[in-house]
C-alpha cells in the first residue's frame, strides 16, 4: 500500500505538470530530497544495527515533510525501517498529507 502512495503521487505530479505547468525543478527537488531522505533512513538503520548514535526521528520527519517522503516510503519498505512504530508512522503520514496538500496548493497557484 505504501508504494502505491508513491506511484499515485508520481501520476498526480505528471498530471499537475501538464495541467498547471509545474516547473521541472520542482520534480527534480522531489527526487533530490527523496534521495537524501532515503540515505538518512539507510544511515539510521545501519546505526540501529550497530547500536550507534541514531538519526533523530524529527529529522526523518522533517526531511519527509520537505518533499523527501517518496524516498522515505521506499526506504521504509525496502530497508524494513521505521515500519513497526505506530507513533512514528502516524506522524509520518501527517507529514505526507501536509506536503501533498502544499504541493497541490502551490501547483494550482503558479
Amino acid at each position: 500500500m505504501h508504494t502505491v502512495a508513491v506511484i499515485a503521487f508520481a501520476a498526480f505530479y505528471a498530471a499537475a505538470s501538464l495541467l498547471w505547468h509545474v516547473p521541472v525543478w520542482v520534480g527534480l527537488a522531489y527526487l533530490v530530497v527523496s534521495a537524501v531522505c532515503f540515505g538518512a533512513y539507510a544511515l539510521d538503520k545501519a546505526a540501529a544495527r550497530a547500536h550507534a548514535r541514531r538519526t533523530p526521528e524529527r529529522t526523518l520527519l522533517l526531511l519527509g515533510l520537505a518533499g523527501g517522503w517518496p524516498g522515505a516510503v521506499l526506504a521504509q519498505q525496502w530497508l524494513r525501517h521505521k515500519t513497526a512504530k505506530p507513533s512514528f508512522q502516524a506522524w509520518f503520514w501527517v507529514t505526507v498529507a501536509v506536503n501533498a496538500g502544499a504541493f497541490i496548493y502551490v501547483a494550482a497557484h503558479l
